[in-house]
């Protein structure tokens, strides 16, 4: 234990220095090496259209390896705007090759608490039980997320519902604030998860990503006022295949938001990857070498661009290629690759996921406006992506493909 803890922290010594060397954010970012070819991009498929007054946001994809199939996840909304959530819907597809055979829409409308809207999907999978969890938010009627942060006042509530059968049908949905949260609640000004996919770790350990708008100060009178509020990047965690839940540290540091984790094998105790939404024109990063109960204090990954105010991003882990050097686990990322505004929806791999200045240059897997996307990893070395695009913007529909790294379609990537 005393040798591979020593080789644990030599190795996460230097990734953290290689983070670190990417600098603060404020500097033009180096060149990024060419990635080896283009990938295998088959034909896409829009699953949910902006038509009559209603608009679907916010996608979640979620692989289910039971059955071979994909669970396409969504909001519901009435306009563009948060406060216009509704609920969520639901398309099933199942995998046949290279091609997915997609179900209709289904409204989880019963997935809500009374006079509040459903929101941010984080759908992951349980392979010991064979389990859907479906992560949402229920938020009150009526509050936005600026009047919460204004007040100090959560109006949010951590839900999740189970499917025992791919999809096909939901639990109840239930309410496990108090119980993963509790007393710190009154500091939290509101809260989300994901958005996008959650995942089991190696140790069986389920993780949800979350963010909070943590108040750090209070100005104290005839009324409470929160003085000095930020956003933090979290993660909730269960280890007991999902009765009980918790939450991991808040990670530290300047400004972190909406986040995926991914878990990075290799010679040494598994790391937690955590890229996160940030304020300052790129991703944030942080490590935990604790399966999510805290984490290193994040360092600005420069390679990995963000437009003003930031966009949402999906990570995932996959085993290397056969016959390549180095990492036994790489990286995929997928984000809008235009640093002014979000278009052009790009796929980042880091064949060196804990060195910073790993990432190559991304494809574009959409010329145009792009938004939030959700990526999935499927055997023979297969990917899905889930993302928001449009011809003037990017909420006008949401769209799901199938693709390969490998430029000729073959197949010989293995499922991590």
């Amino acid at each position: 234990m005393l040798e591979g803890g020593n080789l644990r922290v030599a190795t996460m010594s230097q990734a953290t220095t290689c983070l670190k060397r990417q600098g603060d954010g404020g500097e033009s970012p180096p060149p990024l090496p060419p990635p080896p070819g283009s990938p295998h991009v088959f034909p896409p498929e829009t699953l949910f259209r902006q038509a009559g007054g209603v608009t679907y946001r916010i996608p979640a994809l979620l692989y289910v390896p039971l059955d071979d199939s994909f669970l396409a996840f969504a909001e519901k909304r009435s306009s563009a705007r948060d406060e216009d959530a509704k609920y969520l819907v639901l398309r099933r597809g199942r995998r046949h090759g290279t091609s997915v055979k997609w179900g209709p829409m289904e409204e989880l409308s019963a997935l809500a608490l009374p006079r509040h809207r459903t929101m941010n999907p984080c759908p992951l999978y349980d392979a010991r039980s064979g389990t859907v969890f479906l992560f949402c938010i229920c938020v009150e009627q009526g509050k936005t997320e600026r009047s919460q942060i204004r007040s100090g006042c959560s109006a949010a509530r951590l839900c999740f519902a189970t499917s025992v059968d791919s999809g096909r049908g939901w639990s109840a949905l239930q309410d496990v604030t108090d119980e993963a949260i509790g007393a710190d609640l009154s500091r939290w000004a509101t809260f989300a998860v994901g958005p996008g996919h959650g995942l089991q770790l190696d140790s069986g350990r389920l993780v949800v990503p979350a963010y909070t708008y943590y108040v750090h100060g209070c100005l104290c009178g005839a009324l409470r006022l929160p003085c000095f509020t930020c956003q933090h990047s979290l993660v909730f965690y269960s280890d007991d295949g999902g009765h009980r839940w918790h939450k991991g540290a808040l990670l530290g540091g300047k400004r972190t938001g909406e986040c995926q984790v991914a878990e990075v094998g290799g010679p040494w105790q598994p790391v937690l990857y955590c890229s996160a939404r940030a304020p300052r024109g790129c991703r944030a990063v942080a490590l935990s070498t604790n399966f999510g109960l805290s984490f290193q204090q994040p360092v600005p990954c420069v390679a990995l661009g963000e437009p003003p105010g930031g966009c949402q991003g999906s990570v995932v882990s996959f085993a290397a290629p056969a016959r390549s050097a180095g990492a036994p686990t790489w990286l995929l990322y997928s984000h809008p690759t235009d640093r002014q505004r979000r278009r052009n929806l790009g796929l980042y791999v880091n064949p060196s996921p804990l060195d910073g200045a790993g990432w190559q240059q991304p494809w574009v897997l959409h010329t145009g406006p792009a938004g939030y996307s959700d990526l999935a990893v499927c055997p023979g070395g297969v990917f899905g992506c889930l993302f928001e695009r449009g011809a003037s913007n990017a909420c006008e529909e949401i769209t799901f493909c199938l693709f390969t790294l490998d430029p000729s379609g073959d197949q010989d990537f293995k499922a991590s």
